[in-house]
């Protein structure tokens, strides 16, 4: 039985669980719940804190787990990145009163407040920057006002809660985080219960990104047509019973749709449809 990973509170948790259940697999129903078994899918769920889950994976107690890729680095586990999930999005910026900073080297001899100290000792000695690190569990913002730093280092979603402090963020950031599944470093990559577990996720993420979309056109435009909507090897066309007409499939991209079904139609196609993916497998 595969054994895995989730995030038991926080921006990762509700993404987590409705992805795993787009993904077919049974979740938990009460937040108090800390394991469930799924015997029909032969996946054991252990809903912990996201900042262990790294530490979990990589003692192998654990097969996989989904995690940020900041509470990943700053863990310093032995556990990598094998799948992206493309949610819970932020950076990692360094952030001080208007006019303290304007780069990371303007560090040097100073004091940052965290609660990301791996992140930050990491990033400082690969800049080559001397400065002392204070670890923080949350709430960073207050430590400049109350003289526990000079600068702090935090995720970076809005910025409107630094605003609120009357800081600023200065310099490149640190780094880009998201939501991400982990194993241990070094574990068996062909495990088909792990290749299955992934399969079904990345059908997910693909079923989010795209659209299905429909639409008649004049064979003498199908060129034109399929030109616009490649899908993914190329499209199924079929022919229609009034002659010269085919009726045209493909996948395109959520996003562009609309453009596509505008340029569709600028070209003579016509009963344009888009519909929805619930689930695939590539």
């Amino acid at each position: 039985m595969l054994r895995i990973a989730v995030p038991n509170k926080g921006s990762l948790s509700g993404p987590a669980a409705e992805m795993l259940h787009e993904a077919g697999y049974q979740q938990r129903r009460e937040s108090k719940e800390l394991r469930i078994v799924d015997p029909e899918n032969e996946v054991e769920f252990f809903y912990l804190r996201p900042r262990d889950i790294a530490i979990y994976v990589s003692s192998g107690r654990l097969d996989i787990g989904i995690t940020g890729r900041d509470l990943l680095i700053d863990s310093a586990a032995d556990a990598e990145v094998i799948l992206p999930l493309g949610f819970a999005r932020s950076t990692f910026r360094f952030a001080a009163k208007p006019g303290t900073a304007q780069g990371v080297q303007d560090l040097k001899g100073r004091t940052v407040a965290t609660s990301y100290e791996g992140i930050v000792e990491a990033y400082l000695a690969d800049q080559g920057v001397d400065a002392s690190v204070v670890h923080l569990d949350g709430a960073v913002e207050t430590a400049i006002e109350l003289g526990v730093a000079e600068v702090i280092a935090d995720v970076v979603e809005t910025g409107t809660s630094l605003r609120n402090a009357g800081l600023e963020v200065f310099g490149e950031p640190i780094m880009k985080s998201e939501a991400v599944v982990i194993r241990r470093t070094g574990a068996d990559a062909e495990d088909p219960k792990v290749q299955q577990f992934l399969r079904r996720l990345q059908g997910v993420l693909v079923a989010r990104t795209y659209v299905m979309m429909d639409y008649d056109c004049r064979v003498e435009q199908l060129e034109k047509a399929v030109a616009l909507t490649p899908g993914l090897e190329s499209p199924t066309v079929s022919p229609l019973h009034n002659e010269g007409w085919v009726a045209v499939r493909a996948m395109v991209p959520a996003k562009e749709a609309q453009r596509i079904m505008d340029d569709l139609y600028d070209i003579g196609a016509r009963a344009i449809l888009t519909t929805a993916i619930h689930a695939c497998r590539l």
